[in-house]
């Protein structure tokens, strides 16, 4: 059982200043001037956290919002028993802990580090002014709520009508379309994801993933070595998906 006792504590040190020049391309960002992001940058504080630590807490205080510079970030949820459920993951260039857009005043999850991170943060009493101010960091915050919505809902349809084969395939597939990058063998997800990680993300069992990527190697449908999965055949697993 995977809970948030279990956790690495937070290991946080605060990064040099940042250069204008390295966030233009990023969809908060992107529709604004130099001047204009130097004034964003001047408020935000920019951290690196070890993979396993919290960039923050479920149900805590959201007293701060942030965008992923460089590494993978897995959002998490405790049950009522205290299971460990990954609902995300979340990619460099986005923003997360976004509590004030969806009306909260606590974090309605856990972001975990999954690698070695990078992440800008400001205190979420600037929300408001930023989203009134600048339209290309009001656009970004609305595509992600919605992206991330559209997410959840599919999740709960696949709970509620697949099987679990078809989850775990589709949730591999999910993982190597945000994350992956090729390599000589297929498509890798790009950061360590154990069986246990795929199995909270599926709602399933550790001894059911652990039987299925063991039957799709023998397959030769994945490969599956020390926290890496690598998918050799995507499109045997769009058929399983979608069987």
């Amino acid at each position: 059982m995977n809970t948030a006792a279990s956790r690495k504590p937070a290991s946080r040190r605060t990064l040099p200043r940042l250069d204008e020049s390295l966030l233009t391309h990023m969809a908060p960002f992107e529709k604004l001037d130099k001047a204009q992001i130097r004034a964003i940058l001047d408020h935000a504080v920019s951290r690196r956290y070890a993979a396993g630590t919290a960039l923050f807490d479920e149900g805590a205080p959201a007293d701060r919002f942030f965008m992923l510079l460089d590494g993978y970030v897995r959002v998490v949820r405790i049950t009522p028993t205290g299971e460990q459920v990954t609902a995300l993951h979340i990619p460099a260039g986005q923003l997360l802990g976004i509590a004030k857009a969806l009306g909260r005043d606590t974090y309605p999850a856990s972001a975990i580090a999954a690698t070695d991170s990078i992440a800008l943060s400001w205190p979420m009493r600037l929300w408001d002014s930023f989203v009134e101010t600048y339209d290309g960091f009001s656009t970004a915050s609305n595509k992600t709520v919605g992206q991330r919505v559209g997410e959840m809902n599919n999740r709960m349809v696949e709970m509620a009508t697949q099987q679990v084969e078809q989850r775990v395939a589709n949730a591999l597939l999910r993982l190597i379309n945000q994350t992956g990058r090729k390599v000589d063998d297929g498509i890798e997800i790009d950061f360590p994801m154990t069986r246990q990680d795929l199995s909270e993300l599926t709602a399933t069992t550790l001894h059911t993933v652990s039987r299925l990527l063991s039957k799709w190697e023998k397959q030769g449908l994945v490969q599956s070595k020390r926290k890496r999965i690598t998918v050799t055949d995507p499109h045997a697993l769009v058929v399983i998906g979608q069987t």
